[in-house]
């Protein structure tokens, strides 16, 4: 299960899933706006954003229905599922975890970390993987600190690299904005689809 960034289900997130299936998965990249929306300028993806970042609990139920639809697909075991988020994306994939959902393993790549507030907090049964860099604006050092502390607190089993030299959304070859914190590097890019690949064999068996 790919989940996209604030942008929506487009080319990128596409490819990922594209990519995971070359390497023998079921992939599904999510549509969590609905209607295929895809924001065409930031201030556009960051109000598609807001929507759910506003209700936490709707997007627990969006996140919830896309995991259902993958495990009915007649390729997908639903007894070996991983979800897979990038930027906001990578919000949604620990929220997924948090809720409690059954799946083996979350991946977050240069995710968002804060929690929702007001939810239940069930035991969280997957295993979580965390990709991020050291220099990533919209999630610095003391936020990765507090939530590895909110998951060591809720018993999960984490693990989190860290990549120096590296702002947000490292893993997308069009960001190019070291203003606003986003910016592609290949290095990190290569380093965490070989962490992602050894993660995936471990919890899918």
């Amino acid at each position: 299960m790919v989940v996209p960034t604030w942008v929506g289900r487009d080319a990128f997130a596409c490819r990922k899933a594209e990519q995971l299936a070359q390497w023998g998965y079921t992939a599904l990249a999510v549509d969590l706006y609905g209607e295929a929306k895809v924001g065409q300028t930031p201030e556009e993806s960051s109000a598609l954003m807001k929507g759910l970042l506003s209700d936490r609990s709707l997007l627990k139920d969006r996140l919830w229905t896309a995991l259902e639809v993958l495990k009915a697909q007649p390729e997908s075991d639903p007894d070996q599922v991983a979800a897979i988020g990038f930027c906001f994306g990578g919000l949604c994939v620990l929220d997924l975890a948090r809720s409690g959902a059954n799946l083996q393993g979350v991946i977050s790549f240069h995710g968002l970390f804060h929690p929702p507030v007001g939810l239940p907090t069930p035991p969280i049964q997957a295993k979580i993987l965390i990709l991020h860099g050291f220099d990533d604006p919209l999630a610095p050092p003391e936020e990765a600190l507090v939530l590895g502390r909110e998951l060591t607190h809720r018993g999960a089993d984490w693990q989190l690299h860290v990549y120096s030299h590296t702002m947000h959304a490292f893993t997308n070859p069009t960001a190019n904005d070291p203003g606003f914190g986003t910016l592609y590097n290949p290095t990190t890019d290569d380093r965490s689809l070989e962490v992602l690949q050894a993660f995936l064999r471990e919890v899918l068996k």
